[in-house]
């Protein structure tokens, strides 16, 4: 029985389509190290789950040359497919079309899958390889932009939305991913900038290479635009389906339940002597989080910046949470600008998608001087305390050593909403610290005493013994218990379980007013 000649024709037309801008530019694509928009999508989805729409899409502009190079698909590439078994829509950039360039068409496309995204509840992850706006196309690529970044915001707080920058992600372009809730980087190969090196060059007279501009290593070290940053294409695609295994597919559902064979009711011993006898000594968290979560699996967000808080995601008995943790191993876990913005943000999204908070507490305040003061940090500090006071799903916090001033009120206290506020018997719950409050409390004796310094240690030390301890805030109820450290993994897990189904709301309103 003879071919369908139609059948032949659909067959081509796809397999051109499948070729986006030649295989000579897709060799070029290779030679620099890095996948097609079609390789990528592969590697990232189930094997065989991938469904192609807008794959006969071409551009309409006839200026500058452009209607003698028409490319099926355009420069994007979009559709769905599932990871671990769960949808999920993706467009991804073809640098081997225009340079990956956005234009109407292209933006076309993009709207289009995230509005579908939208209406059927699941994630939306963005794959960025663009040089920017298609400059032939003039006024109508910025619309483009801008149609995109309203869907963005629409989105936001609906749906979980991921950026994957994959190569150059400049000018416009940046805004999208900056509206997302997570954006991963690649080392050495990919890069975020408003302006480029030229423009700098031009205005300020810097010189400064693309890499050291808006690379991946600036954006999660020193800006921290960037949330992960990975070495290869592959580890970035292998992490963002890690993080996927996290979260709900929108902000109706409960993040997904994951059972596993770490003992609910493990009692970890080492936990009972890990706080160091010397209050001043420090000790990292990140230790402490691995002995109580399940099989000590901690998926971090902002490893490198702001390293004072830790944030990220685990699991507790098969359910998900989020971390946020003091560090006391950097700058004793003070909490500075960068800190409170940086655990704020977390926050919020953990919030938005029904993600459980568990906070590990050991903070000596916020950082003082003229720096922090001059750049914000009330107004930082107040988007924290606004974060944890919004938040309305289970908040769980564990002291484990200071709680001193203002920060403690901050770091989901009993006060602003803490369901479930745990206290180990290291825990120094205090206005101050005992040698800031005796100078403050007792210096005019001190001025006075034959032997200040002998004075001073007597005064501390009873300071210490009556306020530097859990046990003032337990009788007024602060701390709902003090627990032995050992027991911490069992008492959060049930708490989780008594807390899941917890219903808490804020006032009617349009929406709050986030100090910004």
């Amino acid at each position: 029985m003879s071919e369908n000649p139609r059948n032949k024709t659909l067959r081509d037309k796809k397999a051109q389509a499948q070729l986006g801008g030649g295989a000579e530019r897709i060799k070029a694509q290779h030679q620099r190290g890095k996948m097609t928009a079609r390789e990528r999508i592969e590697l990232l989805l189930d094997k065989g789950s991938f469904r192609e729409i807008d794959a006969f899409i071409q551009h309409r502009t006839h200026d500058f040359g452009l209607d003698k190079q028409r490319f099926p698909s355009d420069s994007v590439v979009t559709g769905w497919g599932t990871i671990e078994g769960r949808l999920v829509y993706v467009f991804s950039q073809d640098f081997t079309v225009f340079g990956g360039s956005l234009g109407e068409v292209h933006s076309e496309k993009v709207v289009k899958i995230m509005e579908m995204a939208l209406k059927n509840g699941a994630p939306l992850i963005g794959m960025n390889d663009s040089g920017g706006a298609r400059i032939q196309e003039g006024v109508v690529s910025l619309g483009g932009y801008a149609d995109i970044f309203l869907r963005n915001t629409l989105a936001s707080g609906v749906i979980p939305q991921i950026s994957a920058i994959m190569g150059p992600c400049a000018g416009g372009a940046v805004y999208s991913p900056a509206l997302t809730d997570f954006i991963f980087m690649v080392r050495n190969s990919s890069y975020m900038f408003v302006t480029g090196p030229d423009v700098v060059k031009a205005v300020t007279h810097e010189e400064v290479s693309q890499e050291e501009l808006g690379g991946a290593s600036v954006h999660s070290e020193k800006s921290g635009v960037c949330h992960v940053a990975a070495d290869s294409e592959a580890d970035t695609l292998y992490l963002i389906r890690k993080l996927m295994s996290y979260i709900p597919q929108n902000n109706m559902e409960d993040p997904p339940y994951v059972p596993n064979d770490d003992d609910p009711l493990r009692i970890e011993e080492s936990l009972d002597t890990i706080i160091p006898d010397d209050p001043g000594k420090p000790y990292d968290i990140k230790d402490v989080i691995r002995l109580i979560i399940d099989n000590g699996d901690f998926f971090e967000i902002h490893e490198n910046y702001a390293m004072n808080v830790v944030v990220g995601f685990a699991r507790l008995g098969g359910h998900s949470i989020g971390i946020i943790a003091n560090q006391p191993a950097v700058l004793a876990g003070v909490l500075d600008i960068d800190a409170s913005e940086k655990a704020a943000r977390f926050i919020r999204f953990c919030d938005s998608f029904n993600i459980p908070i568990v906070t590990f507490e050991d903070v000596p305040g916020f950082l003082p001087g003229t720096i922090q003061e001059h750049g914000g940090i009330i107004r930082s500090g107040a988007k924290l305390l606004y974060a944890y006071c919004e938040a309305t799903v289970p908040k769980l916090t564990v002291i484990t050593r200071k709680a001193y001033g203002g920060a403690y009120c901050v770091m989901s206290s009993k006060h602003i909403r803490g369901d479930v506020n745990l206290a180990w018997p290291t825990a120094e719950i205090a206005v101050m610290g005992p040698d800031g409050a005796v100078n403050i409390i007792f210096r005019k004796e001190l001025d006075k005493a034959e032997d200040p310094v002998a004075r001073k240690a007597e005064l501390v030390a009873d300071y210490r013994e009556k306020f530097a301890n859990p046990y003032v805030a337990a009788e007024r109820g602060y701390v709902d218990d003090v627990i032995e450290p050992k027991e911490t993994r069992s008492r959060l897990i049930n708490a989780l379980e008594m807390l899941q189904n917890k219903r808490d709301s804020n006032p009617a309103k349009k929406h709050g007013n986030i100090p910004l």
